[in-house]
């Protein structure tokens, strides 16, 4: 049998017991586009797409124990950051990821789809200070954007002067997520990097209510793949734009209220 290196990413995120976002949704976006998924859990949640019931985190030594873990045996070549909630586990993932050579996603995870808090207020500090200047690219929505560039968002020049206020003080990418814009046709997310600035969008769909529940995790985890398997930061946010409309476009009914996102190269209709 040939040699041959498969891609591998890692997820560093809190664990979503109902499955659509979190760890699972991570795992589950890797595994779609082709990449050998490896992980980190910050935290256990108690959840599902209508409320977080309980969050329970995981002490920082575990979390370095499961990184290093990972990263001294697997050629990992991208790592996605998501829910890290306290100010500890953050420094200890910024401790963990100082010295890494491949590239970083961070979605700055704050508050649930739900409204519960998935970020302490003393963590938003070392968030900014510690992890994001180590960051490939950081994909805030709007409302993570006001919070990293400290001022309100309305108009789309507000959210190319804050995406260029957190290129400047972070070093990094920055794409500010659309999802929550005021746009009814166009889900339209502001993208910019180091080459440039432009827009990625996606028609807007109509969904039973909480279907997008873990669309931010699963953009930022097909960017990671999309990077991982060697495509350019352009081509890999196309990618990740393209997979979430599809899996959200492909959502099955996994409850009697909850329809969930699923990629459509998994789904198989079993006639019930």
């Amino acid at each position: 049998m040939q040699d041959y290196f498969f891609p591998v990413a890692m997820s560093i995120a809190g664990s979503d017991s109902g499955g659509g976002a979190g760890i699972q949704a991570d795992l589950r976006t890797f595994a779609a586009l082709g990449v050998f998924g490896c992980s980190a859990v910050t935290a256990l949640t108690a959840q599902n797409p209508l409320r977080v019931s309980g969050i329970m985190p995981v002490p920082a030594e575990s979390v370095r124990a499961q990184i290093e873990a990972v990263l001294s045996e697997f050629e990992v070549k991208a790592v996605k950051t998501g829910m890290l909630f306290s100010r500890e586990i953050m420094e200890t993932v910024a401790d963990c990821l100082a010295g890494f050579r491949g590239d970083v996603i961070v979605d700055p995870v704050m508050i649930s789809t739900s409204g519960s808090r998935l970020l302490c207020e003393d963590a938003v500090e070392t968030l900014m200070n510690r992890l994001l200047p180590l960051a490939t690219i950081v994909t805030p929505n709007l409302f993570e954007a006001e919070i990293l560039a400290d001022r309100k968002i309305s108009t789309a020049e507000e959210i190319r002067s804050a995406a260029e206020f957190c290129r400047r003080r972070f070093g990094c990418g920055v794409i500010i997520k659309g999802g929550h814009g005021a746009d009814p046709e166009e889900a339209v997310d502001f993208v910019l990097l180091e080459e440039g600035a432009f827009p990625v969008s996606s028609r807007r769909l109509r969904l039973p209510e909480r279907t997008t529940h873990g669309t931010g995790c699963t953009f930022s985890a097909a960017i990671a793949a999309g990077l991982a398997k060697g495509l350019s930061r352009r081509e890999a946010i196309a990618e990740a734009k393209n997979f979430v409309h599809s899996s959200l476009e492909h959502n099955v009914r996994t409850g009697r209220r909850i329809h969930s996102m699923f990629p459509a190269g998994f789904r198989k209709e079993n006639g019930c």
